[in-house]
């Protein structure tokens, strides 16, 4: 594979809006895309596990698939999460997202801690799509862990290429997977954000994660590609602070919406059950920790970085 055939940069994993009440806000997804792309967002991935997939409807499902990939008109990669109990449901979501002009899916690992069926899994999602597969390793999550053995056959004889690796400690099992895969396989970061570079440094190719200034992200990613790591260090150490205090578990989606929200990009902050929603005392310390890396609430635009 050459440097054409895969993709890479800053993929924003995107929440889902809904209303004070619930319901979906297909106005907000809206306004959420345009500012990602106005960022410089090289790609956009919808309905994971921070886009609340396991709690919208089929229709909702297919409504956020359809409204972001019209919205994006081709402007840049969307790719869209499936999440299944089994390889046939898992292959009936992503054909759908397919259908509708997906550029990729990210797939959750079936609920079988046993390599050959993992392996198998993936192996028979890729072979039933025309668009690329991209392995969600997220063990804290979904409770599956994915070897690195596994992910390197999958690229050497599944043809699955892509992995977006969260499972720490990611410095060792990014080497490990490119070690083993010679090649094949492209690893992708997460978690936030929290080791992006030391991801880079490793040889990931980008990021897929929801952090909500991704002006940050995107700032690191370009310096670090010009060579510039001294520079992409210094940016990565100052917005750490609200780089580390949003990615909390368990409440990550609560402050990223929160964040959306602030800015003016999405009309509600409403995480649906049972998810959590912060409270007062938790808004006033992200906003302090948004003042204090020089960001302002209430600028629905990308903003200016220190350094």
């Amino acid at each position: 594979m050459t440097v054409t055939d895969y993709l890479q940069g800053v993929y924003t994993i995107m929440p889902t809006p809904f209303t004070g009440s619930g319901e979906l806000d297909l106005g907000s997804l809206d306004n959420l895309v345009d500012f990602q792309l106005d960022a410089g967002i090289h790609g956009l991935a919808i309905l994971g596990f921070l886009g609340e997939a396991h709690k919208l409807s089929g229709e909702e499902r297919r409504a956020v698939i359809r409204r972001t990939i019209e919205r994006v008109a081709g402007r840049v990669p969307v790719w869209v999460g499936v999440r299944a109990i089994g390889t046939p449901a898992s292959i009936e979501q992503a054909t759908e997202a397919q259908d509708f002009g997906a550029d990729a899916v990210f797939a959750a690992p079936i609920d079988v801690q046993a390599d050959p069926a993992i392996f198998r899994h993936y192996q028979q999602l890729q072979a039933a799509l025309k668009v690329p597969v991209l392995i969600h390793d997220f063990p804290e999550n979904f409770g599956i862990t994915i070897s690195s053995e596994v992910v390197a056959r999958l690229g050497k004889e599944g043809s699955v290429h892509y992995i977006k690796m969260e499972e720490p400690p990611v410095g060792p099992k990014t080497s490990r997977i490119l070690e083993l895969s010679e090649g094949s396989v492209h690893v992708f970061g997460g978690l936030g954000g929290t080791f992006f570079l030391e991801e880079l440094e490793r040889g990931a190719v980008g990021t897929m994660t929801g952090f909500a200034f991704p002006e940050v992200l995107l700032r690191i990613y370009d310096l670090f590609r010009q060579g510039e790591q001294t520079a992409a260090a210094r940016i990565f150490d100052h917005y750490m602070p609200l780089i580390r205090y949003e990615f909390q578990p368990k409440l990550g989606l609560a402050l990223r919406k929160h964040t959306y929200h602030r800015r003016g990009i999405i009309a509600s902050d409403h995480v649906r059950a049972p998810g959590i929603n912060i409270d007062g005392r938790t808004a006033k310390e992200l906003e302090a920790i948004v003042k204090r890396v020089g960001f302002e609430f209430g600028v629905t635009g990308p903003q200016e970085l220190i350094g």
